[in-house]
């Protein structure tokens, strides 16, 4: 076997073995001989097993996101969600319960945590993303925190791998038309789509002491001058889509220099 091919043998032998016997339940040398290879040859590819669970997470761990707009990239990011939404009560199979394994053990052990902060992360920023286009879209209210709605989408689906319909079923059509009526909830209204029209930002020369966090927060809103102070850019139009991080950027200046002018 070339390298490559060992390796996959073993994540593909890691994902099955961590599902069925758990974490604190697998021994290194089970999932190598689930593959067919040495200790040593598994040691070659994975310094530990911490490292291995992520990794066989990252390979073999369910892809709803992925797949389901692999199915239809061209339907809108709201549907999307739906979807997504639409399978999480239903029965796991073996790769579902991997990211279980996963949670678990970074509860426990630190160097799973590590990794898995990272793994946890790029996804609550896929669905930022998202959430984000959904608002330049005009799906999605603009005034929404991308980041707060992403860790709401992230608790749905990573709880529903731990309550299982085992534990606590739910109809299909009633869970479906609960997630329809929050979608809806999140819809742009009459005044946030006003807004998101006129919403401007200014510095207050006065007040600003050149902490930076302004431009470092929301660089497409603000910049820096020849001093280090802050200057809005465009002439402080804020673009659709932006008003989370003019609100942010505002928030978190410490001398409350940033002013938010909403419906000027």
């Amino acid at each position: 076997m070339t390298s490559a091919e060992t390796r996959e043998r073993l994540l593909s032998a890691a994902a099955d073995v961590f599902a069925q016997r758990g974490y604190d339940g697998t021994r290194v040398a089970d999932i190598a001989a689930a593959a067919g290879v040495s200790n040593g040859a598994l040691y070659a590819h994975f310094d530990s097993k911490a490292e291995l669970i992520v990794a066989a997470l990252r390979a073999h761990g369910r892809r709803l996101l992925a797949t389901v707009f692999a199915a239809d990239p061209g339907q809108p990011v709201t549907e999307l969600l739906l979807a997504i939404g639409r399978s999480l009560p239903r029965r796991r199979d073996a790769s579902g319960y991997l990211i279980i394994e996963a949670l678990v053990a970074a509860r426990r052990d630190e160097d799973v945590a590590r990794p898995m902060r990272d793994y946890v992360g790029e996804r609550g920023d896929w669905v930022a993303d998202l959430v984000r286009a959904a608002q330049t879209g005009g799906e999605l209210d603009s005034s929404l925190p991308p980041n707060a709605l992403a860790h709401f989408c992230l608790l749905l689906s990573m709880g529903s791998a731990l309550v299982t319909p085992d534990l606590h079923a739910v109809d299909e059509e009633e869970w479906s038309a609960l997630l329809a009526r929050i979608v809806a909830a999140l819809a742009p209204t009459p005044d946030s789509a006003a807004q998101r029209r006129t919403m401007k930002v200014q510095i207050d020369p006065q007040r600003c002491h050149g902490h930076g966090r302004c431009y470092t927060l929301a660089p497409d809103l603000f910049g820096e001058d020849d001093e280090g102070y802050g200057h809005v850019a465009g002439g402080g139009a804020v673009p659709p889509g932006h008003e989370h991080a003019a609100r942010l950027a505002a928030s978190n200046c410490p001398e409350r220099a940033v002013d938010l002018l909403e419906g000027a």
